[in-house]
């Protein structure tokens, strides 16, 4: 957990960076929000740093924004990681059970550390190691071994892994902002953290997290991870979109999109038409609504495809019961749910933060997700995250040794 009892999450995505601090109650470990920051990113593309500088300023305009609404300094934050270098594979790891006792918390480190043991590029590190299901002898799909009696402990583990200049580089940022890193958490894992109930990851659900130039999808079954990804479109790809199909400014197609957007032209009737010069000092033009529909429909019936196309990887496009969950600020456009679902074959909604309590008006959007869900990872504490940062190897297991004990009678 962090290093007293108040946890910040700091999202720092292309289009926005979105801070939210929260104080946690040391007995029932329920978060309460106490305030929350968001500012226009700039120096980002595609969720990787560009401009050090310009990224500085707009962490620093997001954080003081939060601590103006809390009126309490940060210090230290839980960092979100996005953007399509991420990459994801899945490990075994093996060890022997010491005398073929009883399973304790130290052959549990030595079996992730064992899953860890994998070919990777070398301009890339461990992000992420997510435990799918344990094996103890011949007993399969174990959620927790810990006390369980075998002489061999197996381990199917969830890799996610990152380019090391994009997250030492956001590493860098965020220290000379003023603020230490707590931990590093995928963004598809922290959207999903905050939106997904436990009946959801048991029958089967997608989270799809839609942001400004990327799409992070995490998809659970039985309580456990199956995959993770990111797609290298999001929302900016629509606006491009518009900009260049009605010929305006990206400024314009922006607002068009947020004011006027719609994901149903059939809904929409030829008459309606947008007056560009009420929204634009540099476009006069008008321009038929159904006609922006239908382009903000051909961009996001890709971005569902390609959804669709990740689950068949996993033999699960359209077989999943509790279907999918979309988050994001670029989730918010009208229609957004019936396109996805025709898409996916699946029942659609949009996700909120949930288990939260405090300024829940300001955050009761599904574009501060992935922040919250940082809030969630943090109060768990940095039990999966090794090799990035100063996230501390053996602090890290640590964490776990404290997370297991909780779970034994």
């Amino acid at each position: 957990m962090a290093k007293d009892n108040t946890i910040v999450g700091l999202d720092i995505g292309t289009s926005k960076i979105r801070t939210v601090i929260a104080t946690i109650d040391a007995r029932e470990m329920l978060p309460n929000v106490v305030g929350a920051g968001v500012s226009p990113s700039s120096g980002l593309r595609k969720g990787a740093i560009v401009d050090v500088n310009e990224t500085i300023a707009a962490i620093t305009a997001s954080l003081e924004d939060a601590e103006r609404m809390s009126g309490q300094p940060i210090h230290h934050a839980v960092i979100a990681v996005g953007g399509s270098h991420l990459a994801a594979q899945n490990s075994r790891g093996v060890i022997a059970v010491p005398h073929g006792g009883e399973i304790t918390v130290s052959d549990v480190e030595r079996v992730l550390e064992a899953a860890q043991a994998v070919n990777i590029q070398p301009n890339r590190q461990i992000l992420h190691v997510v435990p799918k299901s344990y094996t103890v002898d011949d007993q399969h799909d174990i959620r927790n071994p810990l006390g369980m009696t075998g002489v061999r402990l197996e381990v199917e583990a969830h890799i996610i892994t990152g380019l090391t200049p994009a997250l030492k580089n956001l590493e860098n940022a965020v220290h000379q902002s003023g603020v230490d890193v707590d931990d590093f958490v995928p963004a598809s894992l922290a959207a999903a953290e905050a939106v997904l109930s436990k009946r959801q990851k048991e029958l089967g659900v997608v989270s799809i997290d839609i942001g400004a130039s990327s799409t992070s999808i995490a998809v659970y079954e039985e309580g456990a991870i199956l995959g993770t990804f990111v797609l290298p479109i999001g929302g900016d790809a629509v606006s491009n979109d518009v900009a260049i199909g009605l010929k305006t400014s990206v400024d314009t197609a922006e607002k068009l999109k947020i004011e006027y957007g719609s994901c149903n032209p059939v809904e929409i009737s030829e008459r309606e038409t947008v007056d560009l010069s009420a929204i634009s000092k540099t476009d006069s033009q008008v321009i038929e609504r159904k006609t922006l529909a239908e382009i903000i429909q051909a961009r996001y019936h890709e971005i569902f495809t390609m959804v669709n196309e990740k689950l068949a990887t996993l033999q699960r496009d359209g077989q999943l019961p509790a279907g999918a969950v979309l988050t994001g600020g670029a989730a918010k456009i009208p229609e957004v749910i019936g396109l996805a679902r025709e898409v996916l074959s699946l029942p659609v909604q949009i996700g909120f933060p949930t288990d939260i309590d405090g300024v829940v008006d300001r955050i009761d959007d599904p574009a501060y997700a992935t922040a919250i869900g940082l809030i969630l990872f943090g109060v768990k504490g940095p039990t999966r995250s090794y090799g990035v940062g100063n996230v501390d190897f053996s602090k890290a297991f640590g964490n776990v040794k404290h997370f297991f004990k909780k779970l034994l009678p």
